[in-house]
């Protein structure tokens, strides 16, 4: 094909499986990158710090009201607590042992004095966030939980152990040094492998380019709809997220509910395709639909897509309306932030100078690597994404999680420097949802004009797309659309298999443009919205049918076994 250029803290004795769960909500995903450097942070510290001697009376009241912390502690009567939920600080002995609960309570109360110096300085807007995210930064790093001598917990394991968990420290240590540039493991990644426990359902390539696989699924009911289910992952991360593992498998939920499904499974560029942008991933999009609807017969197909993945499908529907191509009969955009002028964290430290940073830096590279992306993101969670894995791997000598999920997000891939220029371009001037302001194959798009029936699911606790984002998307947007939102955070929102009891999603039939109003009069249904979805996808799925005898068809016939070879490239 040719490739077009674009116009445009874990508690001491906390579980595992708890380590890594607590993390979910906070991991990588896909989106517009900028570069946070430790510069950046020690500039708004600065600034900070500057604003705050200029009126000397703030410094001076921060300090008294620091000095009085400080004498409620020692005296025993101070009412300093962590917030409730704060794992770095649930072992019993943070609360009985006077010494442990002082060191506690002095944290809490000078980080609470820094805290009262952001809210009562002159920093106003972005400023005033940027430093409110410096300021935890520096307290969350500082916290006594994070040393040996201050972790209660570690030191009872050193006593326990006989001193075997410093030395399995010290050896995690070491070899995050050499093969993680520094950074606490994750998770083990010698535990899984995709195609022997990831991504194993059954199916086969039918397709291929030089940007993406696809893949048709086999089906697991005698009966199908005759209209096809596409998924489009986000370009960062390896497909399998849709099918991750048996239990919590987007793919494995739709095949079990009688619906065609396949999937596209882009590659990992390198430098040589720096070149890759918009227009090639919806240029392949594009392809991967006329495949679907040649091997099933149908005129049409559904799109579902998360992420960058839903930005791309989004974009490519735009350049559908606009050349009347009626190739997509509904479509579902998953934790996809097309508006960008909700408040979130990374959006706090998106300028122009860090912009043009991040689109040299990638060009001077030909691709932004996604480990480097994880750095950006983990330290945007630090407590989920840092210090819970520094404790646990190192204070505490224990292996790094065993976890799925975890697990694929640090089976990284890159982004084209192209393509990683126009995300940051979108994102910072808000492209897709102004009409004609972001040009997919030649054509102005303007998705106002996209008729097709869409669902909207977005998280209530998501920070990396904030759910209001993906409400006005969903009123942005042309067509019939439905809006869900989970009770979970990102991934949470994404892989909410049923038979979780804690799940639960808000619909509201309204039709105001106020997100508070929506969401005040929202109805919360437990369970998970996969089953709601799979209800809405099959009143939009035509008739059913006998299942396809083979996968393929003449024209496409099967190749390699999912999850294809694509999904191995590093």
């Amino acid at each position: 094909m040719t490739t077009r250029k674009a116009r445009n803290a874990a508690p001491p004795e906390v579980a595992v499986g708890d380590i890594a769960i607590g993390a979910v909500a906070g991991k990588r995903v896909p989106g517009p990158r900028v570069e946070l450097h430790g510069g950046d942070v020690l500039a708004t510290l600065r600034d900070l710090f500057g604003r705050a001697v200029k009126p000397p009376v703030l410094v001076l009241e921060q300090e008294a009201a620091l000095a009085r912390d400080l004498i409620s502690v020692l005296t025993g009567s101070s009412q300093i607590a962590p917030e409730p939920g704060d794992k770095r600080f649930q072992d019993a002995a943070w609360q009985s042992n006077p010494v442990y609960h002082a060191l506690l309570q002095w944290h809490l109360a000078w980080g609470r004095a820094l805290g009262g110096l952001v809210e009562r300085s002159d920093l106003e807007g972005a400023g005033k966030e940027r430093a409110r995210f410096a300021v935890s930064l520096l307290t969350d790093a500082l916290a006594p939980s994070n040393a040996l001598i201050g972790n209660p917990g570690a030191l009872k394991k050193v006593v326990d152990t006989g001193g075997k968990s410093v030395i399995g420290g010290i050896r995690n240590m070491l070899r995050d040094l050499y093969v993680n540039q520094g950074m606490p493991a994750q998770v083990d990644m010698k535990a899984f492998e995709v195609g022997r426990n990831l991504g194993i359902s059954p199916g086969a390539v039918v397709f291929r380019n030089e940007v993406m696989e696809l893949i048709q699924y086999a089906p697991a009911t005698a009966q199908v709809y005759e209209r096809a289910q596409l998924l489009v992952p986000p370009q960062v991360n390896k497909f399998y997220v849709f099918d991750i593992s048996p239990g919590k498998s987007i793919v494995e939920f739709l095949v079990g509910s009688g619906f065609q499904t396949f999937i596209i499974s882009w590659r990992n560029p390198t430098p040589a395709q720096r070149d890759w942008g918009m227009d090639t991933y919806a240029e392949a999009l594009l392809e991967a639909i006329s495949v679907v609807r040649q091997i099933t017969a149908m005129k049409e197909v559904n799109l579902h897509g998360a992420c960058s993945g839903a930005m791309t499908m989004a974009a490519l529907l735009g350049h559908l309306a606009e050349t009347r191509q009626p190739l997509v009969k509904a479509a579902t955009m998953m934790v996809a932030l097309l508006d960008s002028r909700a408040e979130s964290q990374l959006g706090t430290f998106v300028t122009p100078t860090t912009i043009a940073a991040a689109k040299r830096w990638s060009k001077r590279k030909g691709v932004l690597e996604g480990k480097d992306m994880g750095r950006i993101f983990a330290w945007m969670r630090p407590n989920d994404l840092v210090w819970n894995y520094w404790v646990n791997n190192y204070l505490l000598g224990n292996p790094p999680p065993v976890f799925d999920i975890l697990y694929w997000n640090n089976d990284s891939t890159r982004l084209s420097a192209r393509f990683h220029a126009e995300m940051l371009d979108i994102f910072a001037g808000n492209l897709l949802v102004q009409p004609g302001a972001f040009t997919v194959l030649g054509t102005p798009i303007d998705l106002s004009k996209v008729r097709c029936d869409k669902y909207f699911v977005s998280g209530i606790t998501d920070h990396i797309t904030p759910w209001k984002g993906v409400f006005n998307a969903a009123r942005a947007l042309g067509g019939k659309n439905e809006f869900i939102l989970s009770s979970s955070g990102h991934i949470q929102s994404l892989i909410n298999p049923p038979g979780n009891p804690k799940s639960k999603f808000f619909t509201n039939s309204s039709a105001t443009d106020d997100p508070e109003e929506w969401l005040a009069g929202a109805v919360p249904t437990a369970g998970t919205w996969w089953s709601h979805w799979g209800e809405w996808l099959k009143k939009r799925s035509g008739k059913q049918r006998a299942a396809p005898a083979a996968l393929g068809s003449r024209k496409h016939p099967p190749r390699e076994a999912a999850p294809g070879t694509y999904v191995h490239e590093h």
